[in-house]
């Protein structure tokens, strides 16, 4: 097969006709699949079912879970969430069913009250920016762009995000904090280095109050049989002398059900007593019967992993046949495009020619798969190279995977061609 970016004006066009032949086939399939968002199939979420059967809502320490009461969460709750982040109970908050709203809640309160270490509160010295490492997750982007932010892209390595640029802008007393998906990035699928974790709890910042919002929502969704993890951000940032730094965040919303599962915090005793102090005036308790069920059906860190291996048995094979299907379709023809081929996580990064990015997500909906809209991994929606394209292999069956992922190669090579075309 002929490398697309040596072939001649007339085999370009003869291409082009050729796979326009291809594509109008795919459009008379009337497709209607949606790879938009990574969620869990409904096989991974019949894994969790038994867990609705719990009866017994008392806790260990008495406590009847399906009263008010306990805003920092059911202690056996905080157990297991301890466990799973490697922090002490004590270092923990179990909230609600959505770690993103914990998220949200916290930087509104940096803006409005600020934190145990901030000299005021975050909208006392205005303009203020986060740190936002691109291609990065989307929702993550929009609640500090929501708040008024000014987000400042650094890009993703294999090892993390590039620290000399964090380090170069942490200069400024307006940088605030940094979002971070440490384990199985959203979506390159990349783990930190100890490098890359070490230098972020070390670094030097003008902002006193920085803060990493370290979000380890894939930290045992692993796809192989050599899980990837990071040293404790939690303990670094506290051997390096900044033990408010981190604020950490967890949730079962791709372990059990997504939306109504159990999300935590975890971060230093100060800004623990800090945060519930300032959550008191917002919600009495959070869902306590749901944290029992959890405790009680996944046990802990081993019980979780142990329920782990069930979800990689469905997804393990998605993640092979999109890795396949683009090494088939898509390589022989040049470097066109590459992708991540990550050993965990939800996401597989696609990149293709600059320029190219809009059109193939276009190409592919109007054929029915709805993908990821171009330039969502990026701030404001903004990617300056439109090239990146984020794959969700999670939700739909295997043979629907497959005809979305021949459509896709499809489409690639044919806005690939489009471009070359048009120089």
């Amino acid at each position: 097969m002929a490398n697309y970016l040596e072939m001649s004006h007339d085999e370009l066009l003869a291409e082009q006709a050729e796979l326009h032949k291809i594509y109008e086939e795919y459009l008379a399939k009337n497709l209607k699949l949606d790879m938009s968002r990574g969620k869990p199939c409904p096989e991974q979420l019949d894994l969790s079912m038994d867990m609705m059967k719990l009866e017994d809502y008392r806790g260990e320490n008495g406590a009847d879970s399906r009263n008010y009461g306990l805003l920092e969460g059911m202690p056996e709750a905080r157990r297991f969430f301890a466990d799973l982040m490697g922090v002490k109970p004590e270092e923990v908050i179990v909230g609600g069913n959505s770690s993103l709203s914990l998220m949200y809640y916290l930087i509104d309160l940096g803006c409005r009250q600020g934190f145990v270490d901030s000299p005021s509160s975050w909208n006392g010295g205005k303009p203020h920016k986060f740190i936002c490492p691109v291609p990065g997750y989307d929702r993550h982007f929009r609640v500090t762009e929501y708040f008024g932010f000014e987000l400042l892209s650094v890009p993703m390595t294999p090892t993390g995000p590039d620290m000399d640029r964090v380090e170069e802008l942490v200069k400024d007393p307006a940088v605030k904090g940094i979002w971070c998906v440490p384990v199985y990035s959203n979506p390159d699928g990349y783990t930190y280095s100890d490098d890359t974790v070490r230098r972020l709890a070390q670094m030097e910042t003008a902002a006193p109050d920085f803060k990493i919002l370290w979000d380890d929502a894939y930290c045992v969704h692993h796809l192989t049989d050599h899980p990837e993890g990071t040293i404790n951000i939690l303990e670094e940032c506290r051997l390096a002398g900044y033990p408010e730094r981190p604020l950490l965040f967890c949730s079962t919303s791709k372990i059990t059900f997504p939306g109504a599962g159990v999300a935590a915090i975890a971060c230093s005793e100060r800004n623990v007593a800090h945060i519930l102090k300032n959550m008191v005036p917002m919600v009495i308790s959070y869902d306590k019967m749901n944290q029992m069920r959890h405790v009680r059906f996944l046990k802990d860190k081993a019980g979780v992993l142990e329920h782990m291996k069930k979800h990689r048995a469905i997804l393990q094979p998605k993640f092979e046949l999109v890795q396949k299907v683009f090494s088939q379709e898509v390589e022989p023809y040049g470097p066109i495009a590459w992708w991540t081929k990550p050993n965990g996580g939800y996401f597989i990064s696609l990149y293709v020619q600059p320029g190219c990015a809009k059109r193939v997500v276009d190409l592919c909906k109007q054929a029915g798969v709805v993908l990821t809209g171009a330039g969502a991994a990026y701030p404001c929606g903004i990617d300056p190279d439109d090239h990146h394209i984020r794959i969700a292999p999670t939700f739909p069956s295997l043979e629907e995977l497959e005809t979305a992922s021949l459509l896709l190669s499809v489409c690639i090579r044919l806005a690939t061609v489009e471009k070359l075309l048009a120089r």
